[in-house]
């Protein structure tokens, strides 16, 4: 047997493998020397692109090996004129193939297996020398060809003949028929087919050394109507002598007498009995009537297979997917909205759009019974609830609840399932996920839809574009089941992290709605309403055997995590029960007061900072807002300048998009260097260097634009920069000041942050709505529409004067 590592398969479409071939032989055609190593190998050929493995004895062609491993990998294989142990440059032919070494395994014999790949025709011109083993002065070939129409036809001719003869020899699989019908080039073509079919080893060589591909395509289909022919005669003399049931028909009528027997017995058919088991459940299943239709088709079949055929489990495993689809289940909705407002409420503080949106939809479904299904996306960062809030929506209003991971699929047939042809096929998972919910209106769940793949599999997202359209998603197909199946009523919920990710069609389908980070107050809100109560139950604590004060949950919240979810505060509340649960086991203390002063005892020393810590007392330095997927953080912008010709130096992983803003706030101070006061010839004499701290993680957007322009005017101005103002927006060239996003979350972490004073553009204005009244009364708000407006609120009015 072989060594497993000289096995070779090829794709479904034959493509794939003979593609990465051509491309590798194309780069090593370049690297070819001159003067290469010849192997000579006995009654084959080797063509180009053809993968060969050899077993090698002979000590010459050993030496050769060894010494081509060390170098290039590559020698020339030649076919002997004459079968022979003795290797003589005069045995050789003229024409050979220049070959990759694509793998080595040396045997306890000291043989040697090799794994080659043609890359090349080759003639010798030349040999070298014989010893240590043979070697020549070679000249690569490459082959003659045109783009005709009589080209095309003999390419056609060579394709149907190939299947033709593979239709006699099993050995050609389906595999290598399709690998003939998808390779363009006529000259790999012809060398591929005479790898495949039988012909003399002469024949071969003759192929090998026609250059001009027409006359090979000729040469080749001239053998292979002799192949053809000569395959023919031996079918028809085959036939003729064959008169004996073959072992198949003896076996049916042998189970024929078999069911004979049994039903003298009394003991029945057994596959009579699984067909008309399965017929019941079809009837039951309550079908669609064009599905029904083809699941009994499928019956038929089964009744005309003998149990023991692959193909008889193929058809029953179809037909019992078919029976357990919930074709006509549905699961009755509560259509009591104060029951569903009370559900939801005790699963999930705050969320009153979610909430609301839900309310919507039931109050439209209580006044029409036909609604489709919703189509709805929640975007929020990592732990804010999305796709718990998908179970409580489920439990609400009495349905079904399916939940899928959508992040890392690359393959379309995830989406839509296998086709059957091929061996293990099985639907995709939305089918799967229907058929486990066992009802055709569940809540179905799509998470992590912003991060799914693509590659040569296939797009899923493409495939989901069918999937969550209200107007064509009541036929989806998938390709297993090849039947149309309803999911018209299924509410699809998807989850998101960001929308950037999302493929512009797709998110067209879904209504977007966003769920942002949680306030401190709306944190110590959720730890004591639902996290602390649910990590007492998980580690098995009463209620009277720990307390967590007020001040305590803050601190956790302030000094331990930094999210805008509450993840991360409901594994450092775990941390501190497991703590507790070891104390009452081991000193059977069953009393724990855990506060702001003792919290260290639990979780170690705080791991994180007010970021406001740094105050700013030295000029270029101004803090600024920016949003994450993880919710809103603050940013320090740091400037400086140094002997130089004007030129901007940007550190801290900045994107494209703020790399142009810090030249936008440059460009325009130096524009307007005459109303701000400023020295023009502080521009020509120096070189500038913004640095955003936190150099490793990347930083991209326009929202930093008035932060850039800030901390360039207090460096050239020698003025510091206010504290406990933090600012964010757009800038233009004309020292506009334009709307950005992400307000709230921003706004939030500014606030945790210390700032007191927050600078926004003006049409942001409308944002304050979302922001809570708790967080606002602390703050103080200012809009600006330009940069003169930011300037005087930071710095006071421009003084009047001489230029600095």
């Amino acid at each position: 047997m072989d060594d497993p590592i000289f096995s070779l398969g090829l794709d479904a479409d034959g493509t794939k493998i003979i593609n990465e071939l051509v491309k590798d032989s194309s780069d090593l055609k370049s690297k070819i020397p001159s003067e290469l190593g010849l192997l000579p190998i006995q009654k084959v050929t080797l063509f180009p692109f053809q993968i060969m493995p050899l077993l090698v004895i002979n000590a010459k062609s050993i030496k050769l090996i060894d010494e081509s491993i060390m170098a290039s990998r590559l020698f020339c294989v030649v076919t002997q004129k004459v079968e022979t142990d003795e290797y003589k440059a005069a045995n050789l032919y003229k024409f050979g193939t220049v070959c990759k070494i694509l793998k080595m395994l040396k045997l306890p014999n000291n043989s040697i297996r090799i794994l080659i790949q043609g890359i090349t025709r080759a003639e010798i011109k030349e040999f070298v020398v014989e010893e240590p083993y043979i070697k020549a002065r070679i000249e690569i070939k490459d082959d003659i060809s045109d783009d005709n129409v009589e080209m095309n036809a003999l390419k056609r001719n060579v394709v149907n003949n190939f299947q033709k003869i593979a239709l006699s020899i099993p050995q050609i699989g389906e595999e290598l028929q399709i690998l003939a019908m998808n390779i363009e080039d006529p000259g790999k073509l012809s060398d591929m087919v005479a790898t495949n079919i039988n012909m003399s080893t002469e024949e071969r060589q003759e192929l090998l050394e026609i250059l001009n591909v027409k006359d090979r395509l000729k040469k080749l289909l001239f053998l292979m109507n002799k192949e053809i022919e000569l395959l023919e005669i031996s079918s028809k003399i085959e036939s003729k002598m064959k008169s004996d049931i073959d072992k198949k028909q003896k076996e049916y009528y042998l189970r024929q007498e078999m069911d004979a027997i049994k039903k003298e017995l009394g003991e029945g058919d057994e596959v009579t009995a699984e067909v008309n088991e399965l017929k019941e459940k079809i009837k039951n299943a309550r079908m669609p009537e064009k599905v029904e239709k083809i699941a009994l088709k499928e019956l038929e079949r089964m009744t005309k297979m003998q149990p023991g055929f692959a193909e008889y489990s193929v058809s029953r495993t179809y037909v019992e997917w078919l029976i357990e689809l919930p074709w006509s289940v549905e699961t009755g909705d509560n259509l009591d909205l104060s029951r569903v407002k009370t559900v939801l409420d005790e699963d999930h503080y705050d969320l009153e759009k979610v909430k609301e949106r839900i309310v919507e939809y039931l109050a439209v479904r209580k006044l029409k019974t036909d609604v489709k299904g919703q189509i709805l996306c929640f975007v929020g960062p990592p732990g804010v609830g999305k796709t718990s809030l998908g179970q409580s929506i489920a439990r609400a209003i009495n349905r079904k609840f399916v939940r899928i991971s959508l992040g890392g699929i690359r393959d379309e047939a995830e989406i839509r399932g296998h086709r059957r042809t091929y061996v293990g096929s099985l639907p995709g998972r939305i089918i799967l996920g229907m058929k486990n919910a066992g009802s055709k209106n569940p809540i179905f769940m799509l998470d992590e839809i912003d991060k799914v793949g693509a590659d040569f599999r296939g797009d899923p997202a493409a495939a989901l574009l069918e999937v969550l359209d209200p107007q064509q998603n009541n036929s989806f197909i998938d390709h297993y089941l090849d039947v149309p199946f309803d999911l018209s009523k299924v509410f699809f919920i998807t989850t998101a992290n960001i929308l950037d990710t999302i493929p512009s069609a797709l998110l067209d389908r879904m209504e977007v709605i966003r769920i942002p980070g949680y306030t401190l107050e709306d944190k110590i809100s959720i730890a004591r309403k639902y996290l602390i109560p649910r990590q007492l139950d998980e580690n098995g604590i009463k209620d009277k055997e720990i307390t967590f004060s007020p001040s305590a949950i803050k601190t956790i919240i302030k000094d331990y995590t930094r999210e805008a979810g509450v993840r991360n505060l409901e594994r450092e509340i775990g941390n501190i029960c497991r703590k507790i649960a070891l104390s009452i086991v081991e000193e059977k203390k069953y009393s724990h007061a855990v506060s702001e002063h003792n919290i260290s005892h639990y979780l170690g020393a705080k791991r994180f900072f007010s970021e406001i810590a740094e105050r700013m007392t030295t000029p270029g330095i101004a803090t600024g807002m920016a949003w994450t997927q993880v919710g809103g953080s603050i940013l320090f912008i740091e400037s400086t300048k140094m002997n130089g010709k004007g030129g901007l130096k940007l550190t801290g992983s900045l994107g494209d998009v703020m790399k142009e803003s810090a030249s936008i706030a440059l460009s325009y101070l130096h524009s307007n260097a005459k109303k701000y006061r400023i020295n023009s010839k502080i521009f020509g004499l120096n070189d500038f260097h913004i640095h955003i701290p936190e150099g490793a993680t990347p930083k991209d957007g326009p929202s930093a634009g008035i932060t850039l322009v800030t901390s360039l005017y207090s460096l050239l101005t020698d003025r510091v920069v206010k504290n406990d103002y933090a600012m964010t927006g757009e800038i233009t060239l004309r020292g506009k000041i334009l709307p950005i996003g992400g307000v709230k979350e921003k706004v939030l972490a500014a606030k945790e942050a210390g700032i007191k004073n927050i600078i926004l553009p003006k049409n942001n204005q409308k944002d304050l709505e979302e922001i809570p009244e708790n967080v606002k009364k602390f703050l103080r708000f200012y809009f600006v529409d330009t940069i003169d407006d930011a300037v005087k609120q930071l710095f006071g009015p421009v003084k009047k004067g001489k230029n600095a």
